[in-house]
């Protein structure tokens, strides 16, 4: 059984997209972020970086104790090597894989989290930085279309943990004020991940989706307010 802990933000559905595609029992264990939860001693004994998602292996491969896993892309790497499922097992078809799961990670991730926020969350206008994650979102749009335009998945023919790791990013162009009309490819890879039926239960398995809901003042404090003093005063 894996225990996730787990939000409905673009994060946290690329586990539970991994978990249904594998068909692995799992049970989900709420973390309101906006509520403060991921500063509770339970959660950060798993995810000493206060984000969610984490998970917790009560049974791992090696029949020991429990394994907790915390950053998603770590998380779906442990787990397609659990089930040696979803990543390839040659030499060429794994690094491919591991290319495009640490470029979501490194670039597409936080590069559409600061063009989401600018656009959509900071409480005034900075056009500056609106521009310049608008147009760093669009460069790496153009990046993947590029490979999904001789590619039927991000990282070859079959469907990965790559692919699970982009797609809960990728399916937010229009709030990162982008046109799917310049992503032919991209949007034709984006309805046939849609249109898988694990995809389907996944989503449904978050109540709503946070990453589209307004948020209050007090959340945006907890959200977008954090420093080293101030996260260690919520661990008290």
């Amino acid at each position: 059984m894996i225990d996730l802990h787990y939000w409905p933000t673009p994060n946290g559905h690329k586990i539970t997209l991994f978990l249904e595609e594998a068909e692995l029992p799992y049970r989900i264990v709420p973390v309101d972020i906006g509520a403060g939860d991921q500063f509770k001693a339970e959660f950060l004994a798993l995810s000493p970086n206060n984000r969610m998602p984490a998970i917790l292996d009560r049974a791992p491969a090696d029949g020991g104790e429990p394994v907790s896993v915390f950053e998603s892309g770590a998380i779906l790497l442990y787990l397609a090597e659990k089930t040696g499922r979803f990543i390839p097992a040659d030499l060429r078809g794994r690094k491919a894989v591991l290319e495009w799961l640490f470029w979501q990670m490194a670039g597409l991730g936080p590069m559409s989290g600061q063009a989401g926020h600018f656009l959509n969350y900071a409480p005034e206008q900075v056009p500056y930085a609106q521009n310049r994650y608008r147009n760093e979102v669009n460069r790496l749009y153009g990046v993947l279309d590029r490979q999904l335009a001789t590619h039927r998945f991000v990282a070859g023919e079959s469907y990965s943990i790559a692919d699970m790791a982009i797609y809960p990013w990728a399916i937010y162009w229009d709030r990162l004020q982008q046109s799917l009309d310049d992503f032919p490819a991209m949007a034709r890879w984006l309805e046939a991940v849609k249109a898988r039926p694990a995809t389907a239960r996944a989503y449904a398995r978050g109540e709503g989706d946070s990453y589209k809901k307004p948020i209050s003042d007090e959340e945006r404090k907890v959200l977008f307010g954090q420093t080293a003093a101030s996260t260690a005063k919520a661990r008290k």
